[in-house]
């Protein structure tokens, strides 16, 4: 497999976590030291940041705790910004639907700013910069 099919793979298995309630997927795309921000609107103040996996699957596990709805995250126009052979910059386009009482919406969008790197064979997410046009 191509690195940039495990990181694809990697940045799916992220959003097929949530999707699906599983915090414990979502935590293992992330490096043991991984940051995570978050962003809603141009104007809107930075959120967090979110240090080391355990804060990051604590921050999943409280958001899908007040969900009522399904979540679906789309990722679309992966953009590899750059890679070496331990590390890769990426950016993602997300199209976040809302599932509830039999219809569909779509909740937000925006975009991912990941940096990934290779540990033990695999592509990790190291830092991750989330930004939302509107609040989810």
């Amino acid at each position: 497999m191509t690195a940039r099919a495990e990181i694809e793979n990697v940045l799916g298995r992220a959003s097929w976590g949530y999707d699906e309630n599983d915090v414990d997927l979502i935590a293992a795309q992330f490096t043991e030291t991984a940051t995570m921000t978050m962003q809603i609107g141009r104007d809107g103040d930075v959120i967090g940041p979110f240090e080391g996996r355990d804060a990051i699957r604590k921050l999943h596990a409280d958001s899908l705790a007040a969900q009522t709805d399904q979540r679906r995250h789309n990722l679309s126009n992966l953009v590899l910004v750059k890679e070496s052979p331990d590390t890769a910059s990426t950016t993602s386009n997300l199209t976040l639907l809302s599932i509830e009482n039999g219809v569909v919406r779509v909740l937000s969008s925006g975009w991912y700013r990941d940096d990934l790197v290779k540990t033990g064979g695999e592509w990790l997410i190291a830092t991750r910069h989330i930004y939302l046009d509107l609040p989810y």
